[in-house]
């Protein structure tokens, strides 16, 4: 069986302590391959070559902006050359149907894409800021911020390494990147992509393993930056851990996201989009709409739609494009059957799911039925802790403001969403909303040119767009004088 290896400066190695670890495929708990494990060691040696690669030997970060450019498109040619293998390997190896992979991967290509030709515009500017001093003239200029460090979740491989390491390369720094060891396997093909592509050595790393790994990389003095997507507990851990040279951070968090459906909405048209909202990607998405409120008047019909429709959902092999595939792990699968249980003895009412589903092909799965609550309270542990599966919780509001208040009542400030037909009410709600990705009668679309992050204890920073790159960025003020001479301060 094949056993993956870690790259670092510009070799692919397995690494000092010679342990492995297992990737499983979760519709059937097959393995998949192995692993090798990097050690503390082979994180700092990794850390070593970004480092050397950056400071010293300089080669991406000095290359002109129209080369660096024509390395992410090659890696973007690469990527779509690659997209069937990549996408079969991504729903295998994290339970999505394959159709969502190839979507994942199309979009991954698209973002290398968009990063090399936003570095291409013109960034910084000029102006004069002369205040008796003679004449001044203040030049900003854009700067890569040094040795990246980027932590990416299982449930987006390919997404999130595409999210994190196009807009890192492209604005000239050095990356140490390291995947979920539950779900590498596109990431290490990637970085396979990346040399083929033409990467100066050093200059992206990629270290395998478990929380060992970002706690050094958080807590290293080496580097200039660290960016996590994932839980928040982890992310505050990380956070603590950076605190020691005040490296820059940008960390997305958790979720417990509100989707506000008024009576005015396209009630068949909300219904589909609260499906896609928190059972896409078997609802393993930070961004889901987990929340769902629903007003009073309208709440039978949809729910009488939302559970016809949610029992009509298909689970399968995730090869044969099932509506849902199975959740990630085991452990993970017993964590959401764990918080149905949760919810049932808090006193809400399973409608529709609510336990494993084993039939047929689907026996040594790790499938859970898509379910939704009824009856619940805002004091629930499932109406307020990010479960993170197929599970939604249903309640009704009789007012908008009301409804404005459910809908914030959560440490988490991620996404949310509102259904009306009244574009008024649409604007007044969305904007008081505290979220930083938002909705009107859709819901979990992105883009690579919108930026993508939340408010709250769902994070710091945003993804994608210009702001995607300028996170990646520092800004530096120039101070030029235009006529040198004595200023005639001191007079003596």
């Amino acid at each position: 069986m094949e056993t993956k290896k870690m790259y670092i400066n510009g070799q692919w190695t397995q690494g000092s302590p010679g342990t492995t670890s297992d990737v499983v495929n979760p519709f059937n708990g097959e393995i998949l391959c192995r692993i090798w494990e990097s050690s503390l060691e082979d994180v700092r040696e990794a850390i070593k070559a970004a480092k050397s690669a950056f400071y010293i030997t300089r080669e991406w970060r000095d290359m002109d902006v129209e080369a660096r450019s024509r390395v992410l498109l090659k890696v973007a040619d690469l990527i779509e050359e690659n997209q069937e293998e990549m996408a079969a390997m991504e729903t295998q190896n994290m339970g999505k149907p394959l159709r969502e992979s190839l979507i994942d991967i199309a979009d991954g290509a698209g973002t290398f894409r968009y990063y090399a030709g936003l570095i291409q515009a013109p960034q910084g500017g000029i102006c004069s800021v002369s205040n008796g001093s003679g004449e001044i003239h203040s030049i900003t200029v854009h700067e890569p911020v040094g040795v990246c460090a980027q932590i990416t979740p299982w449930n987006y491989p390919f997404t999130m390494a595409a999210w994190k390491l196009a807009p890192a390369l492209a604005a000239g720094n050095t990356v140490v990147f390291k995947p979920s060891h539950k779900t590498p396997l596109t990431t290490i093909r990637l970085f396979e992509l990346l040399e083929e592509a033409g990467l100066p050595k050093g200059t992206a790393n990629l270290v395998l393993g478990g929380s060992a790994i970002g706690c050094e990389l958080g807590e290293s003095m080496d580097v200039d930056m660290l960016t996590f997507t994932g839980s928040t507990k982890v992310g505050q851990s990380l956070q603590k851990l950076a605190a020691g040279n005040m490296k820059k951070l940008g960390f997305e968090l958790g979720g417990k996201s509100p989707n506000v459906i008024f009576a005015d909405a396209d009630i068949d048209g909300a219904v589909e989009w609260a499906m896609m909202g928190i059972f896409y990607n078997q609802g393993e998405v930070c961004s889901s709409g987990s929340r769902i409120f629903v007003e009073e008047s309208v709440k039978d019909e949809f729910m009488e739609k939302f559970v016809k429709k949610t029992k009509a959902l298909t689970l399968g092999d995730p090869m044969k494009d099932p509506d849902m595939g199975p959740l990630v792990t085991k452990e993970h699968m017993e964590r959401v059957l764990e918080y149905i249980k949760i919810g049932r003895d808090e006193g809400a009412r399973v409608v529709c799911g609510g336990e494993r589903y084993t039939d047929g092909e689907c026996a040594d799965g790790y499938f859970v039925l898509p379910t939704i609550f009824d009856q619940c309270s805002p004091d629930m542990r499932i109406v307020r802790e990010e479960i993170f599966g197929p599970v939604a919780t249903v309640q009704s509001f009789s007012s908008e403001k009301e409804a404005v208040a459910m809908a914030n009542d959560t440490c988490y400030g991620l996404a949310g969403a509102v259904f009306t037909s009244d574009s008024a009410k649409a604007m007044r709600v969305i904007k008081e909303i505290r979220a930083g990705i938002t909705w009107i009668n859709c819901y979990n679309l992105g883009y690579n040119q919108t930026p993508w992050g939340g408010y709250k204890m769902s994070g710091t920073g945003r993804e994608l767009g210009i702001y995607g790159l300028e996170e990646y960025q520092e800004v530096k003020q120039i101070h030029m004088n235009l006529n040198p001479g004595p200023v005639g301060w001191y007079v003596n």
